[in-house]
């Protein structure tokens, strides 16, 4: 399985922005944006020059890949589905990777980051509706319920991810039982129910140009 092997907190410093990559590293003062805010690299202290429009939309549309973890062939084809799909396609597209699965895991605390989160379902430690998915792209549905298996839920990560979760409060859309470890993912979400700083409307002017 192909993966983003960068280092997670270049990533976020490079969108000048949490992106939450780093699990409850990104809720302390060890941050890399708390200690650090510029671009990384040689000239990152340096780089107040005037985006062109290209860049402006690259921007945009890498900030929400690295947010959901996925690579340049992932969004692409995700952004033609969301597009194909009846709506909007700025809200179907941040809807189909708030439904994948590893994001799903994430939003339920069984992980501590999307990334860790995509371990465990990518080592067989996640149920959809009772069978076994080890797909972190697997699109869950309305009414699908999402659980631990018994090993995974056991484990020290495990609950300390969902204690954390638990903690900072659950999306509206989705409702999870601590104690046994399983969510209901109960609707789709809506746009206002997401980070207002993604900005999914540069994303299809880049697609579209």
């Amino acid at each position: 399985m192909a993966r983003n092997l960068d280092p997670k907190c270049r990533q976020c410093r490079r969108e000048g922005e949490k992106l939450f990559l780093k699990g409850e590293k990104c809720f302390t003062d060890k941050c890399a944006i708390e200690r650090r805010s510029y671009a990384p690299g040689q000239h990152g202290q340096k780089s107040g020059a005037r985006l062109s429009d290209y860049g402006v939309h690259l921007r945009a549309k890498q900030k929400i890949r690295r947010t959901y973890g996925v690579l340049e062939g992932q969004f692409r084809r995700t952004f033609f589905e969301a597009d194909r799909r009846k709506g909007q396609t700025g809200e179907n597209l941040l809807q189909l990777l708030e439904s994948r699965l590893d994001s799903v895991a994430y939003r339920m605390g069984f992980g501590a980051s999307r990334a860790e989160s995509r371990q465990i379902v990518r080592h067989n430690g996640v149920l959809v509706n009772g069978k076994r998915v080890n797909i972190p792209s697997y699109i869950v549905k309305a009414g699908d319920v999402v659980q631990l298996t018994d090993r995974s839920r056991l484990s020290l990560r495990c609950k300390a991810a969902l204690a954390a979760a638990e903690a900072r409060g659950f999306p509206e859309w989705i409702a999870v039982d601590i104690k046994e470890g399983k969510g209901t993912f109960k609707a789709m979400p809506q746009r206002s129910e997401l980070p207002a700083t993604l900005n999914e409307g540069l994303v299809i002017e880049l697609y579209s140009k």
